[in-house]
């Protein structure tokens, strides 16, 4: 048996079950021969562990830096200055142009002694792709979204400043106001691009305080029927008593908001409001709050993605964002959401919310 077959036994048998990690790892001893290479290195780099194992290091993994220089030349692991501890993550190249992010551990007998192991990290770049289209996607949207209110906001008040004097006084409010509603549009898209970074950082704050949650769902329907909307379309459910709710109110102002408009923009018929006592995640106290309409529903193929980014359900109009921010809120409040069909068949939205009270009430 070779030694390097020897050595990979050894590996093996200390305990560390590297077929079942889910990054690549490569392990080359002190004269650079690989002794070990599991299955996801296999995997990433399409190259066999038996294959692998007992070659050369710099053979088996032949990488190259984005300007087509070699790597292994440039980091010298072996000959290099004697208080280096690896290399930090790095996107580099295989032959072909497969990418890969790379990163190496070099493991010393003593301090600034020498390598006795050169330990590499290999991972695919397949959810880095994914977020950096993710983000061009979000960049799009934004871009599209914004086009239009501008155009207007930039027309009417051209016009308007080079042709004050030809334009009567009612004409000259019209204006204003469709330069004021495209300005709270803009105001919306820029609150929502916060919210998304907020979200995705872990860093939505919330100011939590008493929340009546049946009075802020009478305000929000209330402002749909401002907005033009028949009162006859709405109909509201309480069940009491209600459990206190310590949330935050504009945060819940803007779930019910976006549920609303949501049903009202893609549903049908009548929208019904349903907020009940409910046990939310272990066994906590909580309040559950149901919005269905009676339009054609969500396709079940679909019901996996409403939460996503850019997720519509119709063409209705919209970013796309609004459920997706949604679902961080209830569950930055520690609640949960789902989506399915209603007993009207159109869309059921149903989230809960502990009661979330501070501890010194508990």
């Amino acid at each position: 048996m070779s030694e390097q077959a020897v050595r990979a036994r050894e590996f093996k048998a200390s305990g560390i079950a590297a077929d079942d990690l889910p990054d690549g790892l490569v392990v080359a001893d002190e004269t650079g021969r690989i002794v070990c290479f599991n299955a996801a290195a296999s995997r990433i780099t399409a190259v066999p562990a038996d294959f692998a194992l007992g070659r050369a290091l710099v053979d088996v993994l032949p990488l190259e830096d984005l300007k087509g220089r070699r790597w292994w030349t440039l980091t010298d692991p072996y000959g290099g200055l004697a208080i280096r501890g690896g290399q930090p993550e790095r996107n580099l190249l295989l032959p072909g142009g497969r990418e890969v992010l790379v990163s190496a551990r070099y493991v010393r007998e003593e301090p600034r002694g020498r390598v006795c192991r050169v330990v590499v990290s290999l991972r695919g770049t397949e959810a880095r792709r994914r977020s950096e289209r993710s983000h061009a996607e979000l960049i799009a949207t934004v871009a599209h979204e914004l086009r239009s209110p501008l155009t207007s906001v930039k027309g009417f008040t051209r016009t308007l400043l080079r042709k004050w004097e030809r334009f009567t006084d009612d004409q000259k409010r019209m204006m204003l106001e469709t330069v004021d509603g495209d300005a709270d549009r803009i105001a919306r898209l820029i609150a929502e691009l916060l919210d998304i970074s907020r979200i995705d950082s872990g860093r939505l704050e919330l100011r939590r305080q008493p929340v009546d949650i049946a009075a802020a769902v009478g305000r929000n329907v209330h402002a749909h029927i401002s907005a033009g909307q028949r009162a006859d379309r709405f109909l509201v459910q309480l069940a009491h008593p209600l459990p206190d709710l310590w949330a935050d109110p504009d945060k819940i102002d803007q779930v019910l908001g976006n549920l609303l408009e949501n049903a009202v923009r893609h549903g049908e018929g009548m929208v019904t409001i349903e907020v009940a006592p409910a046990t939310a995640k272990d066994d906590e106290k909580g309040t559950a709050v149901i919005v269905s309409d009676e339009g054609p529903g969500i396709p079940e193929e679909s019901l996996s993605r409403v939460f996503t980014r850019f997720w519509r359900g119709s063409k209705r109009g919209g970013t796309g964002l609004g459920l997706y921010i949604v679902k961080g809120i209830v569950e930055a409040h520690g609640g949960t959401i789902t989506v399915g069909r209603g007993p009207g068949g159109g869309a059921e939205f149903r989230f809960i919310l502990p009661v979330g009270a501070p501890a010194y009430l508990a």
